[in-house]
């Protein structure tokens, strides 16, 4: 039985529940491991499920009507039409804090690079004389961007999902994110500066999951404005109701992966400096109350020393309130191993979307790990850095689907197209083979396709044909 608890309490952090999850002396099944490390408790996407069919369905058959009352309904916006005009981009990056313009430009320079390096090559493989099969990449033609707003504002998510699409080659980009009062309905301006610095010009102003179904579905003109005609692929974080909207509407799109609430998770052993675990937890924590901050150690004086730091450090950050709640959430906690080895057991079994390691031969440890979306290794790779300048995408899957699902790349917005170019001779050196093939699976007419183009059987290898 996996024992939970928290560590002798001091009067400086009583305030502050960072649970522990103790796993040490326990050999557990890959299930038992799932099922013993913190995870969010309480709504799940079961629960969200009902409300975003519900929205699902009315933007399907109200179009922007509907789209009116939702931005009305969760972000006390009034609109008319959620397109953005051209002038307010423009104005946005004008009126950009120069410094953040700079870091933003920095940003998109090492993503490019990054993004460009990442696109596949075309393979063309000869099987024989006249036989020839190639993979071809080819981008999709439209992709529906998301950035979320709600308690912070993401021009890094901006930059995180256009730049590999762009890199993708991708010709029709269409970026959406919620409303916002203070700004007269419209995105927040350092969002629209940062997609008019990479020159996307449509832009929505649409929440949640009503702009995935948006995207997913196409809205059509109306009195009020023209058509958001649907899109190929849909990306982007967000919250529990977008992860859910964009799983619902897999399959009439493409979707990256479902990237919901933040997560981070640091593998460190008693190498790792207190003060930097703490202040890389806070930083996740930051996001969001329901943001999950967990630690993976085998030294229990290091978990100590960690909770020390997080009460010191969660009280003197600016938004103490939303990272305490954050760290004293179920998702969030201490768990206690044995070793290395079942440190990185734990790591894997959590599938973190954010994984980093504070162990000594951090890169070697590193390279071991299977389920993660992205690996920061070091004392100076913090997730921070990830988050804004590495060059790497921030858009991650969450909740253990790291385990079978991938990062926002530019083989997101391609597809392997596969070219098949056989002459006469070569489709006869195989078709014996056709036609065995396709009496052991009672296909005949396969077989026959392929002897019709062979009348009498000339041309055909073997005489029983």
């Amino acid at each position: 039985m996996t024992i939970s608890s928290e560590f002798p309490a001091t009067p400086a952090a009583s305030a502050l529940s960072f649970r522990t999850v103790d796993l040490r002396g326990r050999n557990l099944t890959l299930a038992g491991l799932r099922a013993a490390v913190p995870r969010a408790q309480g709504q799940t996407v079961a629960d969200a499920e009902e409300k975003v069919l519900d929205i699902i369905a009315a933007v399907r058959h109200r179009g922007f009507d509907a789209l009116g009352e939702l931005a009305l309904r969760f972000d006390g916006v009034a609109q008319n039409h959620p397109l953005v005009p051209q002038d307010a981009l423009s104005a946005a990056l004008q009126q950009l804090d120069p410094a953040v313009r700079r870091a933003l430009e920095e940003s998109i320079s090492r993503a490019r690079r990054f993004a460009d390096g990442q696109r596949p090559r075309n393979v063309e493989v000869q099987l024989g004389d006249g036989a020839v099969v190639s993979q071809n990449w080819v981008p999709v033609a439209r992709v529906g961007l998301y950035v979320p707003g709600g308690l912070a504002v993401y021009p890094s998510s901006v930059i995180m999902n256009v730049v590999p699409a762009l890199a993708a080659g991708v010709q029709s980009i269409a970026l959406a994110s919620p409303p916002q009062k203070e700004f007269g309905g419209l995105p927040h301006p350092t969002i629209l500066a940062a997609a008019a610095l990479l020159g996307i010009t449509e832009v929505y102003a649409i929440g949640g999951a009503q702009a995935i179904a948006a995207f997913a579905y196409g809205v059509p003109a109306a009195e009020a404005g023209p058509a958001l005609e649907p899109v190929d692929v849909v990306t982007g974080p967000g919250n529990i109701f977008v992860a859910t909207a964009k799983r619902l509407v897999k399959g009439a799109v493409g979707i990256d992966s479902e990237a919901g609430t933040t997560e981070i998770a640091i593998l460190a052993d008693s190498t790792a400096q207190p003060a930097l675990v703490a202040a890389d937890l806070i930083s996740q924590a930051e996001h969001d109350p329901k943001a999950a901050s967990v630690l993976i150690t085998d030294s229990e004086d290091l978990a100590a020393a960690v909770r020390t730091e997080l009460d010191k450090q969660a009280t003197a950050t600016k938004h103490s309130s939303r990272v305490r709640e954050a760290l004293s959430g179920p998702q969030s906690g201490v768990v206690l191993v044995d070793d290395l080895e079942q440190g990185i057991a734990a790591c894997d079994a959590y599938a973190a979307e954010h994984l980093e390691i504070m162990t000594r031969d951090a890169a070697g440890v590193a390279a071991r790990i299977r389920n993660a979306g992205a690996i920061f290794v070091g004392d100076y790779s913090p997730v921070s850095l990830g988050d804004y300048c590495a060059g790497s995408n921030h858009v991650l899957p969450t909740s253990g689907t790291a385990a079978f699902s991938s990062g926002l790349n530019v083989t997101t917005f391609l597809r392997a197209i596969q070219v098949v170019n056989y002459s006469r001779e070569a489709l006869a050196e195989v078709s014996g083979h056709i036609v065995s093939l396709a009496g052991a699976e009672d296909l005949p007419a396969h077989g026959e396709a392929v002897t019709a183009r062979f009348p009498g059987g000339q041309d055909l290898p073997g005489s029983d044909i």
